[in-house]
C-alpha cells in the first residue's frame, strides 16, 4: 500500500504554454497549469460542466520532453504526488500553493 500514498493521476489539457526555468547549475524545471473536466446533472436535469485547474511542476529529464513537445491546449496524462509550499507576497501576505510534482508524463494528442 505504500505505493498508493500521495499518488495523483490526471488527464487534462494545458491551460498555458509551459514555462521553462533554468537554474544556475544548469538544471531545468517546467511549470504550467492543467485543466481537468467534470460534469454532472443538476436538479433540473441540465448537464453542468466544470473545469478544475492544477499547478504542474516537472523536473529532471522530462523537462526536455515538455520543452520540445508539449504546447498549450494539448491533452496529456501525468502521474506524480501532491506538494505544498508557501511564500510571502511583497505586501507581506502569506500565500499557499498546492502543486503536482510529476514523475511520469504521457502525450495524448494535439490541440
Amino acid at each position: 500500500m505504500n505505493t498508493l500514498r500521495n499518488k495523483v493521476q490526471l488527464i487534462g489539457r494545458l491551460g498555458q504554454e509551459p514555462e521553462i526555468v533554468t537554474f544556475k547549475d544548469g538544471n531545468k524545471m517546467a511549470k504550467f497549469s492543467m485543466a481537468t473536466d467534470d460534469s454532472y446533472k443538476d436538479k433540473a436535469g441540465n448537464k453542468v460542466e466544470r473545469a478544475y485547474w492544477h499547478n504542474i511542476v516537472i523536473t529532471g529529464g522530462l523537462v526536455n520532453v515538455v520543452e520540445n513537445y508539449v504546447k498549450k491546449g494539448q491533452e496529456i496524462a501525468v502521474e506524480g504526488k501532491l506538494t505544498n509550499r508557501s511564500y510571502d507576497t511583497k505586501e507581506g501576505e502569506k500565500r499557499y500553493v498546492t502543486e503536482i510534482l510529476v514523475n511520469e508524463l504521457l502525450l495524448l494528442g494535439g490541440k
